[in-house]
């Protein structure tokens, strides 16, 4: 077959918009929040304020999990035309979301077994110097999330009505956001215990907002494990889209989708592997032009069944 006819029929394999902005704004937030771990950490040192040092090894956690998202994206861009990737390399962005999703986890954990440490063998806090760390702490979690908000790019691609099966969102950016969310938690929570322990001799509330923390943070690391884990699985199809395809297959009156495939290959694109059964000679490129406006289909294979041949095998 002659190479031009060839090129006709054959399809790109990178499905995945652009996503240099998001990159760039998150490896800003990754290098602020590294500067700030070592300083705190650096004059936690110099001061002995255990307080300096614990919240600077835990934006440490925070960082290492940022990286793992700034990672992602740059091999993802990297790997973005390499053929050994069936249907592109978006999926390593979903794997540094889950990663990512697994420290933030972990560090629910720690945070759970130092407030109940905390329970029940209170330490003597020097509550001046807790409050500033915490303020500070604060400041630079809602600079980083202001950083991260307009580093969202709008999406470029068309908008559908069905935005339940639409997948706008990114997850290794959501992972991100998720961290400096959590960090900004984790301040306010301690301000407002710390205030509460220093005016009203309430004790008690820097362990329990720490327990409150945690079981919200962890709620956020189940919920990004969950979306993540579904994607990296191949777990079952978007039914509102299935049901659209069907829809548009069967409309003619004869054709029936008797095997329908779906794969997620970007945030909101998907390839669809459709089997159809038809008694009319209909071709691939009938069936192809049909789907054309269903936008979240990036790549269609598309195998056809003779109805009569099943009639006559009976």
């Amino acid at each position: 077959m002659h190479h031009s006819r060839l090129e006709k029929w054959q399809h790109q394999h990178s499905f995945n918009r652009d996503k240099t902005s998001l990159e760039q704004v998150t490896l800003i937030v990754v290098a602020i929040t590294f500067l700030m771990m070592i300083a705190e950490i650096l004059f936690g040192w110099l001061t002995n304020s255990m307080a300096l040092l614990a919240d600077g090894w835990h934006m440490g956690t925070h960082a290492f999990a940022l990286g793992i998202s700034v990672i992602a994206y740059a091999v993802a861009r990297k790997q973005s035309k390499n053929a050994s990737f069936t249907f592109g390399a978006w999926k390593i962005e979903i794997l540094g979301a889950y990663s990512s999703a697994l420290i933030l986890g972990l560090v629910a954990v720690l945070m759970v077994y130092t407030s109940v440490e905390r329970l029940i063998h209170p330490l003597n806090i020097v509550y001046d110097e807790a409050i500033t760390v915490a303020i500070i702490g604060l400041v630079v979690n809602i600079v980083c999330i202001v950083i991260l908000s307009r580093g969202s790019a709008p999406h470029t691609h068309e908008h559908h009505d069905h935005d339940e099966h639409d997948g706008h969102d990114d997850l290794n950016f959501h992972s991100a956001y998720l961290h400096v969310a959590a960090d900004s938690l984790t301040s306010v929570f301690a301000i407002v215990a710390l205030l509460g322990a220093k005016y009203y001799r309430f004790n008690w509330l820097d362990p329990a907002m720490g327990l409150v923390g945690a079981f919200l943070i962890a709620r956020w690391a189940v919920m990004l494990l969950r979306d993540s884990a579904i994607i990296l699985l191949d777990r079952g199809t978007v039914s509102p889209l299935s049901g659209e395809i069907q829809e548009v297959i069967e409309s003619d009156g004869d054709s029936k989708v008797c095997d329908l495939h779906l794969l997620q290959v970007a945030d909101d694109k998907y390839a669809g592997i459709i089997s159809v059964v038809t008694a009319k000679k209909y071709s691939i490129e009938y069936y192809k032009e049909r789907l054309k406006h269903v936008h979240e289909l990036a790549h269609v294979t598309i195998e056809i069944n003779d109805c009569k041949i099943g009639e006559n095998e009976r």
